[in-house]
């Protein structure tokens, strides 16, 4: 049995923020108190903030670690690693690994491989062995307009514990890439496509999103609940896409294009989730809706770091200034995250909690991460 006092610090509580002390205590809260002082062999925070260990439901931050150059192919154990004691030291203690599910083969120049089965399985085992920091899970991105997604789901099951389904459509024209121009700017540039190249992969990518994209989003939505996982949609961008949404059982919606969509995402139940990278810099570097005039509206309820783990916390306390409400602004990475993929167990400064918390200290321009507990065992 171990124990730890955080003691004079500034709690963010679900209901408040107060002065105070917390308790872990075999790996669990096992007492909040009032008050500034620091009892013996306890930690003094020095007014630090006590926040939740910080929870990410869709991060690509792992592809980074695994491809750290185009075409160079990193160890999978490695790469695995590096991502973990990433996400630990920026305070995220429980993440849904993002993996793409859906590939293709046919084309030269814009194909993929499939590697979600094989990566998955590495970090379960990983996972079991208790070689990583923080709480690792599994967030399977189902790419609707590809070739083997009903061959590569069938790969997983209930047992792999599958928490989130994501419903990907990336088909040239629809809705993160309803600007063909911005999708030209961007697979040009990626790929290094000329014109023509670009114009035969659209045409073919909008092909087959013709003569399999109605089986392949059944057979996504019906995996999800073969595995007991949360269904999430991605890039929303009309009510009529929200609707369909509602329809298929979605908990959240994933990076919503239009204030049309996160209005619809309201109405319907369904959660939104914004990028923090978006709101950090002031804008979707896609020209979609920015996460500031969702927050602005009322229409914000998840943040995810999305490319940069860093930016979770950075965008949770800007809300809080924005909003004047840091207990509503870290709900957004702690309690929103938990109740949407249903962990009940964590999320909150609340005694019995899992003992996943993180001390933060405020700077001028940012802040630092200056402790992360996991199950009341600090990791960073």
């Amino acid at each position: 049995m171990t124990e730890t006092i955080l003691a004079n610090a500034t709690l963010v509580l679900p209901d408040g923020v107060v002065r105070g002390s917390l308790r872990l205590s075999d790996g669990r809260i096992a007492d909040i108190a009032a008050g500034a002082s620091v009892p013996a062999g306890a930690l003094d925070c020095d007014g630090d903030l006590i926040l939740p260990g910080l929870i990410e439901l869709h991060t690509d931050n792992l592809e980074r670690h695994l491809q750290p150059r185009p075409k160079v192919a990193w160890p999978h154990q490695a790469a695995i690693m590096a991502h973990d004691a990433e996400l630990a030291s920026v305070g995220i203690t429980t993440v849904f690994d993002a993996l793409r599910v859906g590939s293709i083969f046919s084309s030269s120049n814009a194909g993929y491989g499939e590697y979600a089965r094989a990566l998955a399985t590495e970090i379960l085992a990983m996972r079991t062995e208790g070689a990583l920091r923080i709480d690792h899970r599994l967030h399977l991105r189902a790419e609707i307009c590809s070739e083997t997604l009903i061959e590569e789901m069938a790969k997983f099951g209930p047992d792999d514990a599958v928490g989130i389904v994501s419903l990907m459509d990336h088909t040239p024209g629809e809705r993160q890439f309803r600007d063909i121009g911005k999708l030209r700017d961007y697979v040009m540039g990626k790929r290094g496509m000329n014109a023509a190249e670009f114009d035969t992969h659209v045409a073919s990518q909008q092909a087959l999103r013709a003569r399999v994209g109605a089986a392949h989003e059944a057979t996504a939505v019906a995996e999800a609940r073969r595995y007991g996982a949360v269904l999430a949609s991605h890039d929303d961008t009309t009510a009529a896409q929200v609707a369909t949404s509602g329809r298929h059982g979605v908990r959240f919606a994933e990076f919503p294009t239009t204030p049309e969509a996160a209005r619809a995402c309201r109405g319907a139940g369904i959660a939104v989730m914004m990028g923090a990278p978006n709101l950090v810099r002031g804008g979707s570097h896609s020209g979609n809706v920015a996460a500031h005039d969702l927050a602005e509206a009322g229409l914000l309820d998840i943040l995810s770091s999305d490319y940069i783990p860093s930016s979770l916390l950075t965008a949770a306390l800007m809300l809080g200034d924005l909003w004047d409400d840091m207990p509503r602004a870290v709900a957004t990475v702690t309690s929103a995250p938990a109740g949407a993929t249903g962990l009940t167990d964590r999320g909150a400064l609340t005694v019995g909690r899992r003992g996943d918390v993180i001390r933060v200290k405020r700077l001028t321009m940012s802040s630092a991460v200056r402790g992360v507990w996991v199950q009341g065992r600090r990791v960073g």
